[in-house]
């Protein structure tokens, strides 16, 4: 099953090209900063973003560079091999490529892999099969998530990592063989999730509590070995992090951030962060501009679920705290945040990270609740994966100017067959087409149905074709084993009717 899961997310995510913006050509500046001139000074890619630190006469990407350095290796690899086939790998088409290549294979591929961490952390804390596929899917496919995870942004990265570190967390002490794998399990997720998204910190160390608290009763020397190894890796991404910000600014204290251009917002409270408002509060949860619960329905019922797992076992409990706070953590964030909008943005970005957390719960409610809850669920996650669809399909990040984005852009054009009408390129800050629903040749955006010929939402036969697929073998592997209802009573049918013909 796990594998089916894997592949349905992970098609899904790099079936959709979504092209640049502020935020993605930051961190690709960076690397191709690092790839092309050895440095990590963007000054001859910085007019392609808006996202930029300045520091003593140079330009710099503002944001946490975990992502970038992750996609550099990726890059460096396939920047030679483009040149021996004599393709440019600094042309429009090959950075298109670059780009693509890089956010498929780190963004794309550990969101994917995300969801089957997050399946199987909730059969581990009781839920179903169902109710953890269910749970994975909700996360992968019906939230904002699905957006995220086709764009060289870092939230659904970062999310991935918490994921993986939380995983290892609430698995500690169940295998004694693989106690310091998973110590570093979470001290390398928790680590690389901060340095991708500096929010994630308060998180990390959530998760490091999380670990040494189901550690603990382990005794002496396994806790230590457990921790030991947490701390390594931990240490190792916050010596990375240290590195990088010494060779930009000289100091490895001294986060991009702080030289921020043009947002004169951050440099209130703790880089732009301060206390929650309700006004924020109630347009990122219910809000038509940016909010959660109208994309995402079915996570209005993921607090009932954490809050069945608070009475089961001591592990679930533990788990179900953890879980709530890092997604209440998120929301409060989102709602403290100068620029709590997130820009271009499909529904409120800056809480995502938050979303797998609260989906365990629905995993929970799910397991725990009769079917015609579960239909209920079934119905508003299915509501969510259709406007994610709509979106990834269309736009992943609408435009700043429309206040009811899905209402007024991307159903409209999804209607009409009008898909990937971004013009932003990695290359520079974008076309002016004189109008979102106008397009110019080549595309910035595309779906690989569209490299195939297809157009409109023919385009997306492939894709759909791949569900089905995927579909139907998860819903045999559902109830393999299992005894199959309606052929038992269609048997006990026919015997009924032998036994009337032989009467």
């Amino acid at each position: 099953m796990r594998y089916a899961l894997f592949i349905l997310l992970f098609a899904s995510y790099a079936y959709f090209y979504q092209a640049g913006g502020w935020n993605q050509n930051s961190r690709f500046a960076l690397v191709r900063a690092i790839t092309n001139e050895h440095s990590v000074r963007i000054d001859s890619f910085q007019k392609a973003t808006g996202d930029k630190a300045f520091f003593e006469g140079h330009y710099y990407s503002d944001k946490a560079p975990g992502l970038a350095l992750t996609a550099v290796p990726i890059v460096a690899a396939t920047r030679p091999i483009m040149a021996l086939g004599g393709d440019d790998p600094e042309s429009y088409g090959g950075i298109a490529f670059l780009s693509f290549l890089s956010t498929v294979l780190t963004v794309g591929i550990l969101t994917a892999m995300a969801g089957v961490s997050l399946y199987h952390v909730c059969i581990d804390l009781g839920a179903t099969p169902a109710g953890a596929l269910f749970a994975a899917l909700s996360f992968g496919l019906a939230s904002p998530i699905w957006a995220l995870a086709t764009e060289f942004i870092g939230h659904a990265f970062s999310a991935a990592c918490l994921v993986f570190a939380f995983t290892a967390a609430v698995r500690i002490g169940t295998d004694k063989a693989r106690d310091a794998r998973l110590g570093l399990v979470v001290g390398l997720g928790a680590g690389w999730a901060t340095v991708s998204e500096f929010p994630a910190a308060v998180p990390a160390v959530v998760l490091a509590a999380l670990a040494a608290l189901n550690a603990w009763p382990l005794g002496r020397a396994r806790a230590l070995r457990i921790l030991s190894a947490l701390a390594a890796g931990a240490l190792a991404c916050a010596a990375v992090l240290m590195v990088y910000q010494y060779i930009c600014f000289g100091s490895p204290f001294h986060l991009a951030y702080a030289s921020e251009q043009g947002y004169e917002g951050m440099q209130q409270g703790v880089f732009g962060i301060g206390a929650p408002r309700m006004d924020r509060l109630y347009q990122i949860l219910l809000g038509d501009y940016r909010g959660l619960l109208p994309l995402a329905p079915e996570l209005a019922l993921a607090p009932l679920g954490l809050a069945i797992l608070l009475f089961k076992s001591a592990r679930a409990c533990r788990a179900a705290l953890v879980a709530g706070a890092v997604g209440v953590y998120y929301v409060l964030l989102n709602a403290g945040y100068m620029y709590w909008e997130g820009g271009w943005s499909y529904g409120p970005r800056h809480l995502t990270p938050g979303i797998p957390f609260f989906c365990v719960g629905l995993a929970i409610v799910w397991t725990e609740t009769p079917a015609v809850v579960r239909a209920a669920l079934a119905a508003l996650s299915a509501w969510g994966t259709a406007l994610s669809l709509v979106a990834v399909a269309t736009m992943a990040s609408p435009p700043v100017q429309f206040s009811h984005p899905v209402r007024e852009l991307l159903l409209p054009a999804f209607r009409d067959g009008d898909l990937a009408l971004n013009t932003q390129r990695f290359t520079d800050a974008g076309v002016d087409v004189g109008g979102w629903r106008r397009h110019v040749e080549p595309k910035a955006a595309f779906n690989l149905g569209m490299k195939i010929g297809l157009d409109g939402k023919a385009s997306l036969i492939p894709l759909a074709l791949v569900w089905l697929g995927c579909g139907v073998y998860l819903i045999d592997a559902r109830f393999r084993g299992r005894p199959r209802v309606f052929p038992a009573r269609l048997a006990n049918w026919r015997a009924r009717s032998d036994g009337d013909r032989i009467g």
